[in-house]
């Protein structure tokens, strides 16, 4: 689907594959005037505390973290009965449901992630423990692994009674529509993959999918909400939410629907206000682009109308527009994807540039795979290729032209290109070290890296856009050298 969408808009090539190959660049070299990873790693702390923030702080403490491999809440090591099974990339959706879970009832538990199979194959010894290979899977007390998220969901608030309670304790008819919610949630599915995945009566489909969102804005005003049960997040909720979050985003791509930021439907634009306002949600939401290629080899493709051709581009970041700086403010209604509690340009940068220091190295060698040749391990996920060979001789230039990159995310581009470190590229090849540092494997290098940017593997949507700016600004830049 992506190369179709690139080729619709009149986009060769597909840069979301390892060895991608640009079309022919005449050389151009740059400048080796960047910081040294020290000198970035000081002036990143240093912002940090005028800010009050500590993106070096361990991920396991805190707020939701995706990092996080072991959340003890406070409690000892002793108390932690839970061990979950999940994905690498924060994908699936079942997964989502049990640590959004979790994280809300504060269970201590520890975490093992296992990649999606559009990911490349499994490992062996989880394939014994379950296979069928599904996830989520939890193990409690080191009891056998319990698979199917409804079930695990179940077991969780059974064992948990005294960790926030999740299902209403009340009436018995709070409790059947509890239930209710939860079939409304498979309800909500169905519809929405029956366009999504479908270019089959496309009006039918779209009726379909706009009649249960009907049905979810009127119960989400039964309680007052802004939730299903009222002013708390409950269990109803959490089961709704990777579903919604993952509706909201691919209609929007692939069939040009909003659901959010047109105030049609404003309570289900309330619930996400209401979830947008918790760390628990924030530290487990994805942003538009990634459910939109996530999502097609999950779920056996989805397809276009006209009408999400301009929205794709945008979300894709192949406007001209929406990854280059300036970037437009978020807000609750800002399109193609609304982010109630907007951006904060000064925390975002310095969110994305710590990230790219504190991983310089694996980061470096990961972007090349841009550059190298596809691993020998067929995957099916288009941004997935976790064998690819990256081309190492091209370290040092990928090395220098991230810190370019991290620089100007610390310091702003403008502030950058006046000072002795600014990024100054040529055609025409200079002597000595600088020689070495050609622009042409560096294009394709950071193409494949903006593409990969992960929300919230890698850290939040805001940050997330501001890296991908940034390294377009870098592409920009040599391409017009070379131009």
């Amino acid at each position: 689907m992506i190369g179709g969408l690139l080729s619709k808009l009149g986009i060769q090539g597909a840069p979301g594959q390892a060895g991608f190959k640009p079309k022919s660049m005449p050389p151009v070299w740059f400048s080796g005037t960047a910081p040294s990873w020290e000198s970035l790693e000081s002036m990143a702390k240093a912002k940090q505390q005028a800010l009050g923030v500590d993106f070096w702080a361990d991920p396991n403490l805190g707020p939701t973290n995706a990092k996080a491999l072991k959340r003890n809440f406070g409690q000892p090591d002793s108390a932690i009965r839970v061990k979950l099974y999940r994905d690498h990339a924060s994908w699936c959706p079942y997964c989502h449901k049990i640590w959004l879970m979790l994280e809300e009832k504060q269970i201590p538990y520890i975490v093992e992630k296992i990649n999606m199979r559009c990911y490349g194959p499994k490992p062996p010894e989880f394939m014994a423990k379950v296979p069928t290979g599904l996830l989520p899977v939890m193990e409690l007390d080191g009891g056998p692994p319990i698979t199917e998220s409804l079930r695990i969901m179940m077991l969780l608030e059974q064992e948990f009674p005294d960790h926030k309670p999740l299902i209403p304790r009340g009436s018995s008819q709070e409790v059947q529509r509890a239930e209710q919610l939860m079939r409304l949630e498979r309800r909500l599915f169905s519809d929405w993959l029956g366009w999504a995945c479908s270019d089959w009566n496309q009006a039918m489909a779209k009726a379909r999918s706009e009649a249960v969102l009907d049905v979810i804005e009127a119960e989400l005003k039964v309680a007052g909400g802004p939730f299903f049960f009222g002013k708390d997040i409950s269990l109803a909720d959490i089961n709704m939410v990777p579903m919604l979050e993952r509706m909201v985003a691919s209609l929007a791509y692939y069939k040009g629907f909003f659901i959010r930021g047109t105030g049609r439907w404003p309570a289900i634009e309330a619930w996400f206000a209401a979830l947008e306002q918790r760390p628990t949600y924030l530290g487990t939401h994805s942003d538009y682009y990634q459910h939109c290629h996530d999502l097609p080899p999950q779920m056996g493709g989805c397809y276009f109308s006209d009408e999400g051709l301009p929205v794709a581009a945008q979300i894709d970041g192949v406007d001209g527009e929406s990854w280059r700086l300036p970037l437009a403010p978020l807000s609750a209604t800002s399109l193609p994807e609304p982010f109630s509690p907007g951006d904060s340009p000064p925390l975002d940068t310095l969110e994305a540039a710590a990230s790219l220091i504190k991983n310089h190295a694996a980061v470096t060698r990961f972007a090349l795979r841009g550059v190298g040749k596809p691993g020998p391990r067929p995957v099916s996920a288009p941004l997935s290729d976790p064998s690819a060979i990256p081309a190492l001789e091209h370290m040092a230039a990928a090395d220098m032209a991230l810190r370019h990159v991290a620089h100007a995310l610390l310091v702003g581009v403008e502030e950058k290109q006046v000072s002795e470190h600014a990024l100054q590229v040529t055609s025409s090849q200079p002597s000595g070290p600088a020689a070495d540092l050609t622009g042409v494997p560096i294009v394709p290098a950071a193409t494949y890296l903006r593409d990969r940017v992960g929300v919230p593997r890698d850290m939040r949507f805001p940050a997330a856009r501001q890296l991908r700016a940034h390294l377009n600004w870098l592409i920009d830049s040599l391409e017009a050298a070379a131009a």
